[in-house]
């Protein structure tokens, strides 16, 4: 209602979404709230009685009513930060997480100990989403240049009108494909966080990730290890030598994943911020 005040929509909404089973019921309530009204935090907290008012209240209704649907909170919002950055979603994206970032982390620690952050490298990601992990890249590597390939149009969109409004489109480029025909190598750095779950753990998923995540992006066939059969097949073709492979995993497979890449040269394992196995990266022979 336009009369209940901040306070009072905050402490109902964080009731409702914790009978719901909601994971973050409070921080949850907290961004739809801020989001509905169009404030900052620190003004939520000076004027806590203040009505939410008639536009307020139907924007925190419409946005109360998709999360207990379990449409997760950055997909009614349009956006998720990741590496420090803004990125717009789509149906056809996943949403950006903290433990991507590892991926990044790994990929920039190994180039600024090679002393190569401020070459003009190569990078492709494969699967490039919203493109995330390339922009994080290209943000902090500034005379590199980069290709992302996704399958869905949508993705390769929605992955180019980032680039545009984070300044980055004079170093990107993005396109519609199979990665296998679409890259030509050799590059400097190929990144991926491809679908890596197994087709019959899908149907047992949360459902903000079961409902609004895109399943090509999610189903790593049989055994969760499809993409990186075909990337581990591939990346003598596509790998510059000297060149790093970084790719995300699920918890559990960084054994499998490191074994396809065999052979193929220097291979460490990155742990996320809870300890968990999340990037393989390969440092090519040269």
């Amino acid at each position: 209602m336009p009369t209940t005040t901040r306070q009072e929509a905050l402490r109902h909404l964080r009731t409702s979404f914790a009978a719901a089973g909601i994971d973050s019921p409070a921080l949850d309530a907290r961004l739809l709230l801020l989001a509905a009204l169009g404030i900052a935090g620190a003004e939520l907290a000076a004027t806590p009685a203040e009505p939410l008012g008639e536009a307020g209240s139907k924007h925190l209704a419409a946005f109360a009513a998709r999360r207990l649907d379990r449409e997760p909170v950055a997909r009614i919002l349009g956006e998720r930060e990741f590496w420090g950055l803004p990125f717009r979603l789509s149906p056809a994206t996943l949403e950006p997480r903290p433990d991507t970032e590892t991926l990044v982390e790994a990929v920039l620690k190994t180039l600024r100990a090679q002393g190569r952050a401020d070459a003009p490298l190569a990078i492709v990601d494969v699967g490039t989403g919203t493109g995330c992990i390339l922009l994080a890249l290209l943000h902090e590597l500034p005379q590199a240049t980069g290709l992302g390939i996704d399958r869905a149009l949508e993705a390769a969109q929605t992955a180019r009108g980032n680039a545009e409004r984070l300044g980055l489109a004079a170093r990107a480029h993005f396109i519609v494909g199979n990665w296998s025909t679409a890259a030509a190598g050799p590059v400097d750095v190929l990144v991926s966080n491809p679908p890596y779950i197994e087709s019959a753990v899908i149907p047992g998923l949360a459902p903000e990730v079961r409902q609004y995540d895109p399943l090509l992006a999610l189903d790593g066939g049989r055994d969760g290890l499809d993409a990186y059969r075909a990337l581990a097949a591939d990346a003598p073709r596509l790998l510059a030598a000297g060149g790093l492979a970084a790719l995300e995993v699920g918890e559990g497979q960084d054994g499998a994943v490191a074994g396809l890449f065999a052979g193929r040269g220097r291979i460490t394992v990155h742990a996320d911020l809870g300890g968990i196995a999340r990037t393989v990266l390969v440092e090519a022979d040269r």
